[in-house]
């Protein structure tokens, strides 16, 4: 008999403790390595959130300077959220972190400050970080996923089209022909073959032709040189390509249409107003209530009006309508009152924009 006694070791299992801390963290990782995050399309998204966000006008607090709001659009591209240690002299932004929850809300964070000459980690308190998340899940509130995250299977066809696309213009012998040749040595054949790897607008030797058994010359059709140039229109290379960037750009809330070489200028002002309204300004609105809450100020964030993302000629328009209507209520002898109501009928209240 074993002198001592057995003991069991309990784990937690299915949705446990280790099971979901793993999965946060495999999530985590997944949506940092996203596999489209270094194609032109997601750049050109990623740079549209940046600087929409470096625009903003701030009000209420002076640490969300446009440095820190640039910086923290990118974040939120790229990971799906984004973390800054507040400090007196302004907010230092995380490069890592890891954090303790209680009733889904975080309570703690580890955090890993970048530095020149090597990183530093310490723990604050949730009350001493600004965590803005996007995209968040409900069996993981405290985690944000990135957009190429949230369309990883679009994101993944628009790699793997790029990828095949750079590999052709890369290898295939664009523009070089083969011309049949007479008979020689296979060892010759091989060495040429292996040579037409990224030859291009080049004649090539590679086939011999049948002579006739009279040693005759060979006939002339079989003298036409034939050309080495891939042929991608069967494969639909074009219209998959342009599919998936749309998507991707639909994913970061930019109009596809944007990106068209056939753009006009009304069209490029509400892909802005688009982009504007119903992507950075939600996010915005985030933002300020995050940081009212952590900065103990009432803080506002402006995106719209920074970059005019609004239809000026309809403004204008309406300005003359409303003037118009109030001088004819006057001259018909309506009350204040009454003018109000009407308004408010239109939702045209104080604080309304």
């Amino acid at each position: 008999m074993w002198p001592f006694k057995r003991k069991i070791e309990k784990r937690s299992a299915a949705s446990g403790f280790t099971a979901e801390i793993i999965a946060a963290r495999e999530s985590y990782i997944s949506g940092r390595r996203g596999v489209a995050e270094l194609t032109a399309t997601s750049q050109s998204c990623i740079s549209l959130w940046e600087n929409g966000f470096g625009l903003a006008a701030v009000n209420g607090t002076g640490l969300l300077n446009r440095r820190s709001m640039a910086m923290l659009g990118r974040s939120l591209a790229l990971r799906g959220e984004g973390l800054f240690k507040i400090t007196d002299s302004g907010l230092v932004p995380c490069s890592d972190w890891d954090l303790r929850t209680r009733g889904g809300k975080p309570v703690a964070y580890r955090v890993s400050v970048s530095e020149a000459g090597g990183g530093t980690t310490e723990t604050l308190l949730a009350g001493e970080v600004l965590h803005l998340r996007i995209g968040a899940d409900p069996a993981a509130p405290w985690l944000g996923t990135a957009p190429l995250r949230r369309a990883s299977l679009t994101a993944g066809l628009l790699q793997a089209v790029e990828s095949s696309l750079a590999e052709v213009f890369e290898n295939a012998p664009l523009g070089s022909q083969v011309v049949p040749m007479p008979e020689q040595p296979e060892t010759d054949n091989t060495s040429l073959a292996r040579s037409f790897r990224g030859q291009r607008g080049r004649v090539l030797l590679r086939e011999s032709v049948t002579v006739s058994a009279a040693g005759g010359p060979a006939p002339a059709v079989d003298w036409r040189p034939s050309s080495l140039s891939p042929d991608l229109k069967d494969s639909m290379t074009a219209e998959t390509l342009a599919a998936a960037q749309n998507a991707i750009a639909g994913a970061f809330g930019v109009l596809p249409a944007l990106f068209d070489s056939a753009a006009q200028g009304p069209l490029v002002r509400e892909a802005q107003r688009h982009l504007a309204q119903w992507t950075l300004q939600p996010i915005a609105e985030v933002l300020a209530e995050e940081a009212s809450d952590k900065l103990g100020t009432t803080v506002s964030i402006d995106v719209m009006t920074p970059l005019q993302a609004f239809d000026a000629g309809g403004s204008a328009r309406a300005f003359t309508t409303l003037i118009q209507g109030l001088a004819q209520a006057k001259e018909a002898g309506l009350d204040p009152g009454a003018i109000a109501g009407a308004l408010a009928k239109l939702d045209w209240t104080d604080g309304a924009s």
